[in-house]
């Protein structure tokens, strides 16, 4: 046979071979092709079906604000969210047409029955709340049973992504085995492309073929095994080799973007359950100090890399005051500043001096705008109470940063809402503990502040004193001139005791005309000249009800201090005694309670 008809046959056989190789090539892209729709089909699915248990907390927690506030902005919400939801067979549909099998739409439609449940038990609190009876309300919203229907929506929507990620997972193993197989067999017509070129064609294959068809297989066999990291070669020939490292090129982007993507998955999944246990902790916060711990401990974890701060609005001063920080931030040194300093509390949004769109630095910042920073409001009820500023990480790809950026916000949320709700827990705490007529604190609270006093003194062996004060011919100022003026008369004493003492919870309304001075380190002595100076300014009083002076106003007082009359706890009742003394006496007079058989009397 001649040489040149050997050429040909091999020639045309190599022809072949290198054909069957590229198409087996290809099948192995389309393998790859088929599991990656299969991961963008349940990318999809997690799409749908995200916005499902946001939508219930969100409507959840717009009538819970409802019913703890009576806003009705929170209704107007309420309407338009619940009005932009569809009926159950219109949100399935969208599910069903993009592939989900009937069992899986069964465990769906189950959580949207019960999402449709909770929306009938909100109606229904926020029904009760409008007609006045917002402990129903609160009842039905934050009862047992309210919260176990929110954890079988939780419940069904995590079946149906369980089953989902089951079929994903086949669909992805079925489709990596066929491409594996499919390489499989690209290997083979390689090699012996490979042996008839270095048999028939030497130059030929050295030079067009066995190059680049050995790295090309170096990279195959690294890629089959997940090693990403492989690149291949840039081969500029445009046959059937270029092709193959196209499609290898394609396979590895696609490996790689796969991983990317589980990647994150993994991330935003673990950043998620971070947010989770640190709303859980802030839920239990008794105090301003526990949130400032629980964010100075989760802050750091939730946006690694991004140093900050949390500042709290003081409400007296008007200044936000620095709580904590993370990660050493390099500006906004000042441990408070007044509001106006910054502009994302002007604004109420977000703010960025540096990025995309070039803007204006906060006064806080010191003028400087070096560090790329991110000042974030901590709002409640449309007012600013906080801020969270931040800087950030250099190098950031700019898709991780937005990412990053939405879970900075989420953490403002959570953050903000559980200040509000320690605020308005501190606000009603205090109201509970104070006269609203007089501002000073009353009888609840004197009971604790007694009791927490006499056990310091006792403890330490330290002086204090009691006085009790009583306003004479109380009933004349109301039988003459009206109950109005007998609650402006018990205004006047109620701010002369309430500058009386620097030291705060010191001076209680007991009830009706009688109050009390609690004076912890004050001597026998010291206790008396204060209350011949309350004595004094009481009689210099010139109370005045609808233009008419309502006439002179004086009181009778009980003095008793520890340990010259006795046990601490016994004070009260001391000082008690002493005030029917001076009452009995004709009044207008301060009496020191009685030291053994003795008795001191100033007029």
């Amino acid at each position: 046979m001649r040489l040149s008809t050997i050429t040909n046959y091999a020639y045309g056989a190599t022809v072949f071979l290198t054909l069957a190789s590229g198409t087996v090539m290809l099948m192995a892209s389309s393998a790859e092709q088929t599991e990656r729709a299969a991961v963008e089909q349940r990318s999809a699915f997690d799409q749908m079906t995200a916005t499902l248990e946001e939508d219930v907390y969100r409507q959840t927690e717009q009538a819970r604000s409802f019913v703890i506030t009576g806003d009705p902005t929170h209704v107007i919400a309420y309407r338009r969210e619940k009005a932009e939801l569809h009926s159950v067979e219109q949100r399935v549909a969208h599910l069903q047409d993009a592939g989900a099998n009937i069992s899986e739409l069964g465990a769906l439609k189950q959580a949207l029955r019960w999402a449709d449940a909770l929306v009938d038990e909100q109606e229904a609190a926020i029904q009760a709340a409008q007609k006045g009876d917002g402990e129903t309300g609160r009842k039905i919203l934050f009862g047992d049973e309210y919260g176990r229907e929110l954890d079988r929506v939780a419940a069904q929507v995590g079946k149906f992504q369980y089953m989902l990620d089951q079929r994903t997972e086949a669909s992805v193993r079925r489709a990596t085995d066929t491409a594996r197989q499919w390489r499989f067999m690209s290997e083979l017509m390689l090699g012996a492309t490979a042996l008839l070129f270095l048999c028939v064609l030497y130059f030929i294959l050295k030079q067009r073929i066995l190059r680049p068809v050995v790295r090309l297989s170096d990279v195959v066999t690294r890629l089959a095994a997940q090693d990403f990291a492989a690149v291949p070669p840039e081969l500029p020939q445009v046959d059937e080799i270029g092709d193959m490292a196209q499609a290898v090129r394609i396979f590895r982007e696609n490996g790689l973007e796969r991983q990317r993507l589980e990647q994150e998955r993994d991330a935003d999944r673990v950043t998620r359950d971070q947010l989770s246990r640190m709303t859980q902790r802030l839920q239990g916060c008794d105090s301003i100090g526990d949130l400032v711990d629980i964010v100075g401990r989760f802050a750091p974890e939730i946006a690694p890399g991004f140093a900050g701060r949390l500042y709290i609005q003081d409400m007296r001063r008007n200044a936000m005051v620095q709580a904590c920080q993370w990660l050493e931030p390099r500006q906004s040194q000042a441990p408070e500043f007044a509001p106006s300093a910054c502009w994302a509390l002007r604004r109420g949004q977000t703010h960025k001096p540096t990025g995309e769109l070039i803007d204006i630095p906060c006064e806080h910042l010191g003028g400087q705008s070096a560090i790329a920073t991110i000042c974030i409001p901590l709002t409640a009820q449309g007012e600013s109470i906080g801020l969270l500023y931040f800087e950030q990480p250099d190098n950031v790809p700019a898709d991780q940063l937005n990412r990053a950026e939405k879970y900075l916000e989420m953490l403002a949320e959570n953050i903000g809402l559980a200040l509000a709700n320690l605020r308005l827990r501190d606000a009603l705490r205090q109201m509970a503990m104070a006269d609203p007529l007089t501002g000073l604190a009353n009888r609840r609270r004197f009971d604790a502040v007694f009791k927490e006093q006499i056990a310091l003194a006792e403890s330490k062996d330290a002086p204090m004193a009691c006085l009790m004060i009583d306003i004479d011919h109380f009933k004349r100022f109301n039988d003459n001139h009206g109950h109005d003026a007998g609650d402006a008369v018990l205004r006047a004493v109620g701010d002369v005791l309430h500058e009386a003492l620097r030291e705060k919870d010191c001076a209680f309304r007991l009830g009706g005309e009688e109050f009390v001075l609690l004076m912890p380190g004050f001597n026998l002595d010291q206790a008396l000249d204060r209350a011949r100076m309350v004595q004094q300014k009481i009689q210099d009083l010139r109370v005045e009800h609808r233009g008419d002076e309502l006439g002179p106003v004086t009181a009778s007082f009980g003095l008793a201090a520890f340990p010259d009359h006795g046990r601490a706890e016994t004070l009260l009742r001391t000082a008690d005694a002493a005030l029917l003394r001076a009452k009995s006496q004709g009044r207008d007079r301060i009496v020191i309670a009685t030291v053994r058989d003795a008795a001191s009397q100033v007029a």
